[in-house]
């Protein structure tokens, strides 16, 4: 994951333009610089376009079928048989070959607005880029890693604003299962996790592999504080109002834990948290029992 840092590393080895951009795209093995944009309004018009051009072929099939109900029977024929509707075309009948023409049409057009229904489906299930590494990507973009003179965009021409709307950039690579912890991680705390060994073009990257193992250890450390730490001050509190109190505190600090940092399904979340609270229960009302049969006075 790229993260901002000035730097004097040169490029000349790359023409300014498409191929220093290209480089710099390719350069990151950890693909988050594939960065592009949607043209969300040119895709939702083309859709439209090829709609109503489905929706006139339809209209004119409809017409002939209309006309098909009263005409002749060799007509007829052709629209319940391919081989004589096919023969009728070829002999040059300028009625079926008005059919077949319309066929093909509708085939072509409707491949091609069910493709694009398709790739927009797809698309539409890949994020934008995180602000952290767009924020990168612009730093090399408009050419501002030297810190000397005004910064102008790589492209020209109406490509120079491409990258300045986040709403319309879709990043290629999808990070699976990614929790709203390493969200956070990457987002806010990417310069505690630098990859010197790459930081070039005047971007420093973080390390991913550095950035998840944090996430587990501090994952583990949480979870840990939060079952030892509810049995330890549960054990220290011999009050039963207290207990109970306590146990609500701390199932709605572990639900909260689990709900927030993860990316757990509600289904999940309540499970856990009732597996949770059953454990602190049954510890306290073993604990209870004990304490009750160690005061009792002898019998």
């Amino acid at each position: 994951m790229p993260n901002e840092r000035s730097d004097q590393e040169s490029r000349a080895y790359y023409l300014s333009g498409f191929p220093s951009l290209a480089q710099f795209i390719a350069s990151d093995r950890d693909r988050t610089t594939l960065i592009y944009k949607r043209y969300d309004d040119l895709a939702a018009r083309n859709l439209l376009y090829l709609q109503s051009e489905l929706a006139e072929l339809q209209a004119k099939q409809r017409a002939f079928d209309q006309y098909d109900l009263k005409a002749d029977l060799e007509t007829k024929q052709c629209a319940r048989n391919f081989a004589d509707f096919q023969r009728a075309m070829q002999a040059d009948e300028t009625k079926q070959k008005d059919r077949w023409k319309l066929m093909k049409d509708i085939r072509e057009t409707l491949k091609e607005y069910r493709e694009a229904l398709l790739f927009e489906s797809t698309l539409a299930t890949l994020p934008r880029p995180s602000k952290g590494v767009l924020r990168a990507f612009q730093t090399e973009f408009y050419n501002q890693t030297g810190g000397k003179g005004e910064p102008f965009p790589t492209l020209g021409g109406h490509s120079a604003g491409t990258y300045d709307d986040i709403d319309d950039l879709v990043a290629l690579r999808v990070q699976e299962d990614q929790d709203r912890l390493t969200t956070f991680a990457q987002e806010h705390l990417a310069f505690l996790f630098p990859d010197r060994k790459r930081s070039r073009h005047g971007i420093a990257y973080a390390s991913d592999r550095a950035i998840s193992s944090f996430v587990a250890w501090f994952s583990t450390f949480l979870a840990a504080v939060l079952l030892i730490g509810a049995i330890v001050v549960l054990y220290k509190v011999t009050s039963s109002d207290w207990r109970l109190g306590l146990i609500a505190a701390f199932t709605t600090l572990f639900a909260g834990s689990v709900g927030l940092l993860t990316n757990a399904r509600r289904a999940e979340l309540f499970a856990a948290t009732a597996a949770y609270a059953a454990v602190l229960v049954v510890f306290v009302s073993g604990d209870l029992g004990n304490s009750q049969s160690s005061t009792a006075p002898p019998g």
